[in-house]
């Protein structure tokens, strides 16, 4: 403990400490020492028991620190070292001992100019504070929100006004509301059309008569109603797999299970066409990250065939149908590779379910494969299933960890009960009638052939409700759709960076109770608005 009173002697010598280097100048064997003096001060500060009771090759974890002080102590620890460290060490280094080794190899303090705020906050002068700028601190300064504004400004200029957030003022299916005027409308992902059913609706409303419009807790603690088995059950035995569990966000339950399931010794190689909330959930997991082109199954081989052994797990992240373009992975290579890789397999069905398969079961009818033969099964509730939410299934294991372990279902409020009930009902309504499925797809199927007799471009769109109408110009994109809402057809744009350069486009989404007729109108109409434009 000599080294460490010499270094750590409260918060003024700490900072004389850094500044004169001491610790840079010892041996990498003395700094640990310092090191891990400090830590053992720290933690018999946190937990009340005397310095000589911590043992530095015990683990964290035993220690019974919570997140708060995990992340409070990498902070300080940080102060002191005077260098940018990771608020969660304490998870990525087991004890004492092998942080302080690491931190005394690898620690290298940033220069005084970058200290001087983080080290020094207590002690700065009104001039130092003067120099911070006001991007740094107020919001509509920000350099990003600047960007925003700009580009908010471009687009409503090239039309009229804003073209976003307009509001659709009844239940929203093959036809909207805008304005107290009618639309036919492409711009809804209520594809088998249980937004609006009487029975889904019902099942909602009877929902919150008995249990009211939340869960009110974490279905860990108290949250839990009967109707969330149920639908899990449902939705386990509609896919075919052991068992599902159902998450209040879509986005959020790609991003909690990847980032939950996967860390730094792992690789997750996903398309390069993937979600966002597929990259997020990557992002936040640590892993090692390598996306392959789309859809090519050769190229996946060859990444796993040259890194598959320097990694514990490897995630393989598909989509069953990728949502900007409208077309179908490959499922059974995928399914191939996996099994000669010994990885796992997560396909994002948000929305392939309900939409494709001959009853809409989704990616593993269409292609008449073993729904056990993919890992993850991933799934949105606010497409084909009328509501919010989504949902992980797969084996029985898999889903009784993520109920026990996963952030974004432990620390979140259970999913309420009328979307809980809207969900359960859609499915089994869909059971019931899986002519909904085949109406869907024999009107998405018209809708490609006509835009293709029409020479219109739509990618690479195939058997799916998502089909593309590629313009390549951004302007003249806003403009085709503008101009389409003047004539009563309701369908959005996507430009860079939502897709690539010169590949701006209109996405249509097609729902089974689009008429022929209002197919075949969409498609002259928007084959005589573009000969304009």
């Amino acid at each position: 403990m000599t080294l460490l009173n010499e270094t750590w002697n409260g918060k003024e010598n700490k900072n004389v400490s850094l500044r004169n280097g001491t610790l840079q100048n010892l041996s990498n064997s003395s700094k640990t020492e310092v090191i891990e003096g400090w830590l053992i001060d720290k933690l018999s500060q946190i937990l009340a028991i005397e310095p000589n009771q911590i043992d530095v090759s015990q683990d964290f974890d035993e220690f019974g620190l919570d997140s708060a002080e995990a992340i409070n102590l990498s902070g300080e620890l940080e102060n002191y070292l005077g260098c940018r460290l990771s608020p969660t060490l304490l998870w990525d280094y087991k004890n004492i001992e092998t942080l302080a080794k690491y931190l005394a190899t690898n620690f290298k303090p940033v220069s005084s100019e970058e200290t001087s705020v983080s080290l020094e906050t207590e002690a700065c002068q009104p001039n130092e504070v003067a120099e911070i700028l006001p991007e740094n601190y107020i919001f509509d300064r920000f350099p990003e929100y600047q960007k925003l504004r700009s580009q908010l400004e471009r687009v409503s200029s090239l039309g009229k006004g804003n073209p976003f957030f307009v509001p659709q003022e009844k239940i929203v299916n093959d036809k909207t509301t805008v304005n107290g005027r009618e639309l036919i409308n492409f711009a809804t992902y209520n594809y088998v059309g249980m937004c609006g059913d009487p029975v889904v609706s019902q099942a909602a409303k009877d929902a919150t008569d008995l249990y009211g419009t939340s869960a009110c807790a974490s279905r860990l603690i108290s949250g839990e109603k009967p109707l969330h088995k149920e639908l899990e059950a449902e939705i386990a035995d509609f896919i075919g797999v052991e068992d599902s569990i159902v998450m209040v966000g879509g986005h959020a339950t790609n991003v909690t299970t990847i980032g939950h399931l996967f860390g730094k010794n792992d690789l997750v190689i996903y398309d390069s066409l993937s979600h966002n909330s597929i990259l997020q959930g990557c992002f936040l997991s640590g892993a090692s990250l390598v996306a392959f082109p789309h859809n090519d199954a050769a190229a996946l081989a060859k990444i796993l065939r040259e890194r598959r052994h320097r990694y514990q797990r490897v995630l393989i992240a598909i989509e069953g149908v990728y949502s900007t373009d409208g077309d179908i992975a490959d499922l059974p290579q995928f399914i191939a590779l996996k099994k000669r890789y010994k990885a796992f397999l997560m396909v994002d069905e948000a929305h392939s379910m309900g939409t494709i398969g001959n009853s809409g079961r989704g990616i593993s009818e269409y292609f008449g494969v073993n729904p056990r033969d993919v890992d993850i099964w991933m799934g949105t509730l606010s497409k084909s299933f009328a509501s919010c939410g989504g949902y992980i299934a797969g084996d029985r294991a898999l889903v009784e960890y993520l109920k026990y372990t996963a952030p974004g279902f432990v620390f979140s409020v259970g999913m309420s009960p009328p979307n809980t009930a809207a969900t359960l009902a859609a499915v089994r309504v869909l059971k019931a009638e899986p002519e909904r499925a085949v109406i869907l797809q024999a009107r998405a199927k018209l809708f490609l052939e006509l835009a293709r007799a029409k020479g219109l471009k739509t990618g690479m769109s195939k058997d799916s409700p998502v089909i593309p109408i590629i313009v390549g110009d951004s302007l003249k994109s806003i403009q085709l759709s503008q101009q389409l809402f003047q004539r009563g057809i309701n369908v959005p744009f996507m430009i860079y960076p939502s897709v690539p350069q010169n590949e701006a486009r209109l996405r249509f989404f097609v729902t089974c109770n689009h008429t022929e007729e209002q197919i075949r109108f969409t498609i002259d109409t928007v084959s005589e608005e573009l000969a304009k434009l």
